[in-house]
């Protein structure tokens, strides 16, 4: 028995010196979302995955002013029934949860071991940081229209899926690539994405492997890696890496506090449709200035109209409840940003697992939310829905006051 334990050992240690980085990488992939231990993974993704040079915080970093005396409101609405915020708060794993209101933090606070300088990892939130460099890289004339063609400026991507189809496509998951983006299916397009680039394969040449079932710009479906082919697109027309044009453009502009971090591919190219890693604080910052318009201290950050256009759905094929003919989704899509509708002028980032920034200008009210919700997969639309009415919820009892 000795021996068969012996040799056991052996042929683990052997293969951890053979395949030892990729084989915990994959470990990891594969074991990320486990209910004991994501929270700790996703406030920890540096200790497991590549990752880039720190987006460093501001030289001259924005503290918000804090205003006493508020509560959250015991209740919300959802479904015609009515239910505990804090129960729900619980349920869905919160991390963490801050609510600003004219720029004053009404409500901080923290769970499950996240502090307030804890870089979490955001998901898919990266992708309306994202949003913002690709308004700015056109505002400077970097990109001539968002009506052109992204092999314009992609070249190399001619004659893949991705010929024929608009930087506006991209921008409102309108490429008609043909892609499976269910977490909980072990062979879908997007875990088979993380598998491949946690053992090396470039983001850019798994872009290249996909394939167009759609015509472009008719049928809002979503898929992440119409983003990071935008995050191509910033790097290409800057000659930065989207870490730096974050950096120059917005991270030193509207005095982030703390440094963040995307994770990488071992090619140490940004995962820009969802790697990036920053505080709850820096988050609703993001927020704020979404809910300024773009501007920051009188300064134009992001343009404004690019805000205005970025935060609506401007198609028919993006509207809220559009229909099964023009969308997957019951939510309205603008520019990398959420709209959930049907009729109110709120807008959100949002992220697996339920990150997000929701912004409502009606009550000049943001909210920052990280979480490790492991139901999540099962109860993707559910937890999406609910958290909107809890947040209008929110919103409706500040502006009550």
């Amino acid at each position: 028995m000795n021996w068969i334990i012996f040799s056991s050992i052996f042929i683990l240690l052997i293969l951890a010196i053979i395949f030892g980085p990729n084989a915990w990488r994959l470990y990891k992939v594969a074991n990320l979302f486990d209910k004991k231990t994501i929270s700790y993974n996703f406030i920890n993704m540096k200790e497991f995955f590549p990752t880039s040079t720190l987006i460093k915080a501001s030289i001259s970093p924005h503290v918000f002013k804090r205003r006493e005396g508020f509560t959250l409101p015991e209740f919300y609405e959802f479904e015609g029934k009515e239910e505990q915020i804090q129960a729900a708060i619980d349920y869905f794993n919160t991390d963490g949860l801050m609510i600003l209101q004219d720029g004053e933090v009404l409500y901080e606070n923290y769970w499950n071991e996240n502090k307030e300088n804890s870089r979490h990892i955001i998901w898919s939130v990266s992708k309306s940081f994202l949003s913002a460099l690709v308004g700015i890289a056109l505002d400077e004339g970097l990109i001539d229209d968002i009506n052109d063609p992204i092999i314009k400026y992609l070249k190399d991507f001619k004659g893949t899926g991705y010929e024929g189809v608009s930087i506006k496509n991209l921008l409102q998951m309108s490429s008609g690539i043909e892609f499976n983006e269910d977490y909980g299916d072990p062979n879908s397009d997007i875990n088979r994405y993380a598998r491949v680039t946690a053992t090396g394969t470039s983001q850019r040449e798994f872009a290249k492997t996909l394939k167009n079932s759609r015509e472009p710009g008719t049928y809002n479906h979503y898929i992440s890696l119409d983003s990071q082919m935008l995050g191509m697109l910033v790097a290409e027309v800057t000659n930065l890496t989207v870490k730096e044009y974050l950096h120059e453009k917005i991270w030193s502009q509207i005095g982030m506090q703390d440094d963040a971090f995307y994770l990488t591919d071992r090619q140490e190219v940004e995962m820009s449709l969802g790697g990036l890693n920053v505080t709850l604080r820096d988050m609703a910052k993001f927020g704020q200035l979404y809910l300024n318009k773009g501007s920051w201290n009188g300064k134009q950050v992001v343009p404004a109209e690019w805000v205005s256009i970025s935060t609506i759905p401007l198609d028919e094929h993006v509207q809220p409840n559009a229909g099964e003919e023009f969308t997957s989704d019951a939510w309205g899509y603008g520019y990398q940003w959420w709209v959930p509708g049907p009729k109110v002028s709120d807008y959100s980032a949002h992220g697996i697992y339920n990150q997000f920034i929701y912004v409502n200008p009606e009550s000049k009210v943001v909210i920052a939310k990280t979480s490790s919700n492991y139901n999540f997969v099962e109860e993707r639309q559910y937890t999406k829905d609910a958290h909107i009415a809890i947040f209008r919820a929110i919103a409706k009892s500040i502006s009550q006051r």
